[in-house]
């Protein structure tokens, strides 16, 4: 008899044997025997996750001889047939290679035919979405109302590939990926019924790289114990699946939080030798910090990390003396630029610069501790006064890990400027003596409106202080009506007073003198251009050559 691979030998045989689907399961168990099963129902989910095992079971619950019932036989004509895939009234349909319009019509044609022996005439179509879609249009109205006999189970990986007409009509289960720790508790009972000896930790490897997929892990582990013929150990399923060793990893994240550009380049270079694909490498070392960033929040961690916990707690070791903020940002950058390196002719150079730029970020503070330094440096120099936040040239350098005590100072007293010195305090503070002209008053003036209100201060460019005599403050207003406008708003009139006041003294009274005979450049261009084009029209030589020639103006130019 020819060998049967694991993923048939193991195919689960009831409902309770269906591995990470018990939301199906249950729902399933629960409908037959209330007697509610749809007419139609669809499954739709990742790979390797059960939905033709699920079908099969529902078709053996259906037409079992003490069915319909969840807890079939197995035993009974139908369900052997089911079990061997050679039953007369269980039709397993691949929609890849049947999706013509015309097979769809024959499939309609054979559905009012009566089944052979069993209660109900099931057609079981597997990746449905490859229907064309004349074939689904011939299908709609046999699917809404097919006879009493009749069940349509459709199994699918694209849903969205699925007309909506379609989706309406059916009942829709979404089959979820497999967690690894699930797959692996089924890989190791099953290499205890093979009497396969194999480590635990080359079991996590194969749930690794099967992806979610029952049927792949099963498939890998087919694989691996077919060219052993002893014990296998993590080396040789390294070996022969070409995967990454977890240690790889882990000392390559290591060399990137601690900034170790030769190390990390020295690791790229040797994953490179091995010939192993440096895409793939790329996807493991971001999935490895997203799963460091959330190893530091701690919360939930072994729901969303699926990992043993031998190397969770590796992980939050490695994390314990780096800042949450700090994975944040490593995780962000090697995330954002993984289309870089997928789509790289040279994914090793791309490589190199990606995790180069990574290993020159630099720690940030959190927000609340900014907010904490700058308050204590505004109460400082409340205290004691700007001068008294001397850097002492004497003192010890400083071991923060993020800066030294020189560019700690620099930041610290930017910051201080920015924070407590006030635009207009300052102006204030350097008030005009009595001897400066007009001029240089509203030049200072217009500076500090520039400075805290910019659109204010553009309006005031256009403009100058015709003549100040220490309380009456003439301002001429030149440009278009629209300068005068804008100044003269509630708004800005206020500004302007408080600045002047503040500026030029307290008593001073401010008088707005309008100058707009005068227009802009740009205007009196304007009115020459259309003067000049009006005069061109009207030119006797103009119009005398119009006449002649028949012809038309189509643009005129202005040298």
């Amino acid at each position: 008899m020819a060998y049967l691979v694991l993923a048939r030998k193991y195919r689960p045989q009831t409902f309770s044997e269906v591995i990470g689907q018990e939301h199906i399961t249950r729902t399933l168990t629960h409908a037959i025997s209330s007697g509610r099963v749809a007419h139609a129902i669809l499954f739709s989910g990742p790979r390797g996750t059960g939905k033709t095992t699920v079908a099969r079971l529902l078709a053996k619950a259906m037409n079992c001889e003490a069915g319909p019932t969840p807890t079939f036989c197995n035993c009974c004509q139908s369900c052997r047939e089911i079990t061997t895939g050679g039953a007369a009234d269980v039709f397993e349909i691949d929609g890849a290679s049947n999706n013509s319009v015309d097979q769809v019509r024959e499939l309609r044609e054979n559905v009012k035919y009566l089944p052979a022996h069993s209660p109900y005439k099931i057609y079981i179509i597997d990746e449905v979405h490859m229907l064309s879609i004349a074939a689904f249009n011939a299908l709609l109205k046999t699917l809404e109302e097919p006879p009493a006999h009749v069940m349509f189970v459709f199994a699918t990986t694209e849903p969205q590939k699925i007309p909506i007409t379609i989706l309406s009509r059916c009942q829709r289960y979404d089959f979820r990926r497999i967690g690894i720790n699930a797959v692996v508790e089924h890989l190791k009972k099953i290499c205890s019924t093979e009497d396969s000896r194999i480590d635990d930790q080359s079991l996590w490897l194969v749930a690794r790289e099967a992806g979610g997929s029952m049927r792949d892990a099963l498939s890998l582990l087919d694989q691996v114990m077919a060219c052993s013929d002893g014990a296998i150990t993590y080396e040789y399923v390294l070996t022969v699946l070409g995967g990454i060793d977890r240690e790889i990893i882990f000392a390559f994240s290591d060399a990137v939080l601690k900034g170790d550009i030769p190390v990390i380049l020295d690791m790229i270079d040797e994953v490179y030798d091995r010939g192993h694909d440096l895409k793939k490498f790329y996807e493991h070392v971001v999935q490895h910090f997203r799963d460091l960033m959330v190893v530091k929040m701690g919360n939930a961690v072994t729901r969303l990390v699926d990992l043993p916990e031998s190397e969770i707690q590796r992980m939050q070791d490695q994390v314990r003396p780096v800042s949450a903020i700090f994975l944040t940002q490593i995780f962000e950058y090697v995330f954002n630029e993984e289309t870089t390196v997928k789509f790289s002719v040279q994914p090793k150079l791309a490589l190199e610069i990606a995790f180069i730029k990574v290993a020159h970020i630099r720690p940030v503070l959190p927000i609340d501790v900014l907010i904490e330094k700058l308050d204590t440096l505004r109460q400082h120099i409340y205290d004691h006064g700007v001068d008294s936040y001397g850097c002492d040239d004497k003192a010890a350098p400083c071991s923060d890990q993020y800066s030294d005590r020189a560019g700690q100072k620099l930041i610290q007293d930017q910051e201080a400027l920015e924070q407590i010195h006030d635009p207009v305090q300052e102006f204030v503070e350097q008030k005009p003596q009595a001897d400066l002209s007009p001029d240089s008053i509203w030049q200072r003036i217009v500076d500090m409106i520039m400075e805290t209100h910019p659109p204010l201060g553009a309006n005031l460019a256009a403009c100058r202080l015709k003549s100040f005599d220490g309380q009456r403050l003439v301002i001429e207003v030149n440009g278009s009506g629209f300068n005068l406008t804008m100044i003269r708003r509630e708004k800005n009139m206020a500004v302007l007073k408080k600045i002047c006041h503040e500026v030029a003294g307290e008593k001073l009274d401010i008088v707005i003198h309008e100058n707009i005979s005068k227009q802009d450049d740009r205007q009196k261009k304007n009115q020459d251009d259309t003067r000049l084009r009006q005069e061109a029209l009207s030119h006797p030589v103009v119009a005398e050559a119009l006449e002649i020639f028949e012809g038309k103006i189509e643009d005129i130019r202005i040298l």
